[in-house]
This record gives structure tokens, C-alpha cells and sequence, in this order.
């Protein structure tokens, strides 16, 4: 058996688990924490961590991607200082996605140019944050006759 052996067949399993992160992260977090004196359980657990957090990041990615939002804006790019009468407390308290739970409806009104779709982009946004599955759409435009 040559020395590489052990390198392949652990390279071969993380691939079959699906654990690209361990398999990215394994030799140079080991090469970390021996430096640190970690012991192999805590080096474990911070690689486990990382596999866990980027596949977070990924689920995420899809979830939004999924959503097909027509630009990327979050909350924190709105400027809630120019529309005033925008309730900034009440956008936040929404995007805790509370009144999805709840199964409940906001529905946001006004006229062109206040912003309602960039808050509604957020507020998916931060649905698809918390592990929920948007879909993003916006009604016909009604024509004037």
C-alpha cells in the first residue's frame, strides 16, 4: 500500500459524503491546530463547523437564487431617510419573518418610486436568511383606459 493510499481513500470518502469543505480544509486546519496543541476532538469539531457554515452559505445562495429576485437589495441598503413615512421599526420587526410563521400577509402600497419593491426584495432576502423558500414576483402592470 503506497503512502498516498490513506490521502486518496479519505479524498474518495468526503467526496462520496458530499463534504467539500472538510475535503478543502482538512490538511490545513490540521496543520493549524497542530501548531496550537488542539487536541484531534476540538480539531474535529472546527472542521465539522466549517463544513456546517459553508453549507449554510450554499443553502442560502440557492434559496435565493430559487427566489428569483430581479436585483440583489437587502435592508441595509435602503434609505429610510428618504421616504419618511416609511415605518423603519416595522420593516425590521417584518424582516424577522415572524408573520410568515404566522401565516400571515403584507401587502405594501404607493405610489411609484417609494421603494416597495427594494423592501420587498429585503424582506425575501431575510426569509430566505432564516431557511425559508421565497418566490419572487410582481403583479400585472393594470393599464390606464
Amino acid at each position: 500500500m503506497s503512502s498516498d493510499a490513506p490521502e486518496l481513500l479519505l479524498t474518495h470518502h468526503l467526496k462520496a459524503l458530499k463534504l467539500p469543505t472538510f475535503l478543502r480544509e482538512h490538511q490545513k486546519l490540521a496543520r493549524q491546530c497542530a501548531v496550537e496543541g488542539v487536541d484531534h476532538v476540538r480539531y474535529l469539531a472546527r472542521l465539522v463547523e466549517l463544513e456546517l457554515i459553508d453549507r449554510e452559505c450554499r443553502m442560502v445562495e440557492r434559496r435565493i437564487k430559487a427566489a428569483k429576485f430581479p436585483a440583489a437589495k437587502s435592508l441595509d441598503s435602503f434609505d429610510f431617510a428618504a421616504i419618511p413615512k416609511l415605518n423603519k421599526m416595522l420593516v425590521l420587526e417584518l424582516a424577522r419573518c415572524e408573520w410568515i410563521e404566522r401565516r400571515e400577509n403584507v401587502i405594501a402600497l404607493g405610489p411609484s418610486g417609494t421603494g416597495k419593491t427594494h423592501v420587498a426584495i429585503g424582506l425575501g432576502l431575510a426569509a430566505c436568511q432564516k431557511g425559508l423558500s421565497v418566490g419572487f414576483t410582481t403583479p400585472p402592470r393594470s393599464s390606464a383606459r
